[in-house]
């Protein structure tokens, strides 16, 4: 009988074999040190849980009811040693995990710089980072390497014992960027940007994917994160250099639509200014980048009576390109990039017609008139009106 049931236990066996413990064996430093909270803290808090535990079988054996032989007291009800243990033990073990969590929240802040590669390779100056930026897309990763002028989709590489600095949002909804043999996971939102400092101390290949669900092709929204070494980093990003795509804006246009399941990809040219027009929401042509709306809403604003200049400004997920639930997506139009300013012909500058001030919605008169413009002109103050 008792073989019997030590066979039905084997295909939960089984089933635990095929687990991944990468969290507690990582391949990067950043990663090791999150491990080694982790095991601390939950030792700290066995020695109080263990004992408990046993004690509490202890106790139900040694008083049970046909145990005789206990001791037996109704009036005892108050120890000084005894409270001592209680109350010291959890004291000193909640000062020790709260000096750990404090030391580890600044030490292993995700938007500070590493300070080492490994516990016995401190930061060199010739140990530049590798600048990666990150854009989660429905259902989909980009990767840009601004410093090469490559990117990838779904495919990530990085050269071992290299810090990597990561920038990271997204296109339309809240994700998360996690590769748990190299970091902690942290947030992707659009319009917005994160940080993640990393590195790898080992070659091989690791999981990544998104740890927020973010949709119908969620499950498929993950990545293969490559940890090479220098010379099969450079073969890699020499791969990408001599792939036929390249990514302007109106690739990443069609590439943001929604996909599913979406194969490696790499690219061999990349807009230099994509990533910056992609967290400021204004990849289209003619859109005013968030950046210089937070500008002129710094500035006072345009007005009311500037409204009638601007279209209706719609940043929601269901007004997004190739979303099946929204409409057609409007924008705020942008004022003039530097693109219009450079190509603009040139033209000779002349006086309006009529000089009559502009008078918003509720705004009094300004302080002059159209026949003070000339003492403006000739650098003279003009007189107050009555």
């Amino acid at each position: 009988m008792r073989a019997l049931k030590l066979l039905a236990l084997l295909p939960f066996a089984a089933l635990l074999g095929g687990c991944d413990f990468v969290v507690l064996a990582p391949a990067g430093d950043v990663a090791v040190q999150q491990r080694d909270l982790v095991v601390i803290s939950t030792i700290l808090m066995l020695i109080i849980v263990l004992p408990v535990m046993a004690l509490t079988v202890f106790f139900a054996w040694r008083y049970r009811q046909s145990n005789t032989a206990a001791a037996y007291e109704p009036e005892w009800d108050h120890s000084t040693q005894l409270e001592l243990v209680i109350w010291s033990a959890p004291l000193l073990i909640i000062i020790c995990l709260g000096a750990l969590t404090w030391m580890g929240t600044h030490l292993l802040d995700p938007y500070r710089s590493l300070g080492r590669i490994a516990a016995d390779k401190p930061i060199e100056s010739k140990d530049a980072p590798l600048n990666v930026e990150v854009v989660a897309l429905d259902w989909k990763w980009l990767f840009i390497y601004p410093d090469y002028g490559v990117a990838a989709v779904n495919e990530l590489a990085a050269p071992v014992d290299r810090p990597i600095r990561f920038r990271i949002t997204a296109s339309s909804v809240m994700n998360s960027f996690y590769i748990p043999a190299l970091a902690g996971q942290i947030y992707a939102m659009p319009g917005m940007e994160t940080k993640l400092h990393a590195v790898s101390n080992k070659e091989g290949a690791y999981r990544g994917f998104s740890a927020n669900y973010s949709g119908a092709g969620f499950s498929g929204m993950h990545f293969e994160f490559k940890s090479l070494s220098n010379a099969d980093f450079d073969k890699w990003i020499g791969t990408a250099k001599a792939s036929g795509n390249m990514l302007g804006r109106t690739d990443y246009l069609q590439l943001e639509r929604p996909s599913q399941n979406d194969p490696v990809r790499l690219y061999r040219s990349v807009d230099r200014d994509l990533y910056k027009a992609i967290l400021n929401m204004c990849v289209e042509p003619g859109k005013m980048c968030m950046s210089e709306m937070m500008a002129i809403d710094a500035k006072g604003g345009l007005g009311r009576e500037g409204l009638n200049n601007t279209l209706p400004l719609t940043y929601d997920k269901y007004a997004r390109r190739g979303a099946p639930l929204g409409t057609e997506p409007t924008f705020v139009a942008g004022i003039c990039s530097m693109d219009e300013i450079k190509d603009a012909p040139s033209r000779e500058v002349t006086a309006p017609l009529d000089l009559t001030p502009l008078r918003g919605f509720g705004l009094k008169r300004p302080p002059f008139s159209p026949a003070s413009s000339t003492s403006l002109l000739l650098g003279q103050r003009p007189k107050s009106e009555s």
